[in-house]
């Protein structure tokens, strides 16, 4: 996925909260994303009280770089992590400006951040991986998630991987400003598979890109997608699984979903909730 490199960047889309967000207890009220199965496999593995992944306080945040002098155009975004996840926020945020009715997107902002951070739905830390708090319209990030991706859960990882779950997370921005229904976790997460996916095939149209995806990027996004199918991470963690207790669908879901999106580039095609997941 290579970034135009005269494509201008928004950094300030994107805020750097380092390790400052200073950790309170109180947690994170978990509201989707990835984070839900793997917040709660993450609190059993490192021994945290997965009690304390609920309730919380604001985030109060305050930047540890300057993106702004760091990531101003599409070659600093091949370059430098974290431009790249400017470059990626502010594409999908370019696509879904123009889904949306002219004006009525509101943007949402994407904070990386290391070890821990206040966000408006509580205090969360890197084992909770990256989610979206719909309180304070956020994304928030912990880029170590990405190696954790491959290593913990056998991903293929890649440039296209962290696209993925950031698209993911902006799907689930999405459902927030159209009101979705909260009531069916594993629908909601499938949709916001298929959102990523509609990006993914929309993205060169935003002018950040120089061509469509290759078939190496897609496979990237689907091999972290089947990475985090409940069914497989139920299987690595406790040797059986058990469909009554997924929150984010099979792996297989999770891919059908994805590229249900990519094929169509519709966001109208990504209804999870009238027909057969």
């Amino acid at each position: 996925m290579d970034f135009r490199d005269d494509a201008k960047l928004d950094s300030s889309q994107v805020e750097d909260a380092g390790g400052r967000g200073g950790f309170r207890r109180g947690g994170l009220a978990i509201g989707g994303g990835l984070t839900g199965i793997i917040a709660l496999i993450a609190a059993l593995l490192l021994g945290l009280d997965p009690g304390d992944l609920t309730g919380g306080e604001p985030a109060g945040l305050e930047p540890t770089s300057n993106l702004n002098t760091e990531c101003r155009t599409g070659q600093d975004a091949d370059q430098s992590e974290k431009c790249r996840v400017v470059g990626v926020v502010n594409s999908i945020q370019a696509y879904w400006a123009g889904a949306f009715a002219q004006g009525s997107y509101q943007p949402a902002k994407t904070v990386l951040f290391s070890g821990n951070v206040q966000t408006g739905c509580g205090a969360a830390d890197s084992s909770v991986g990256p989610f979206y708090c719909p309180r304070d319209r956020r994304v928030y990030l912990d880029l170590t998630f990405f190696d954790q991706l491959q290593s913990r859960f056998g991903a293929k990882g890649g440039p296209f991987a962290q696209a993925y779950v950031i698209g993911h997370e902006y799907g689930h921005h999405v459902q927030n400003l159209v009101g979705t229904p909260r009531e069916d976790s594993v629908r909601l997460e499938l949709q916001a598979d298929c959102y990523a996916g509609v990006w993914a095939d929309n993205a060169v149209q935003t002018g950040f890109y120089t061509r469509r995806f290759t078939d190496a990027d897609i496979e990237e996004a689907l091999s972290a997608a089947a990475a985090v199918g409940d069914d497989r991470i139920q299987e690595r963690t406790q040797g059986r699984i058990d469909p009554e207790a997924f929150t984010h669908g099979s792996s297989e879901q999770r891919v059908k979903w994805f590229k249900t999106g990519y094929q169509s580039g519709d966001p109208a095609a990504c209804d999870t909730f009238s027909q057969p997941i």
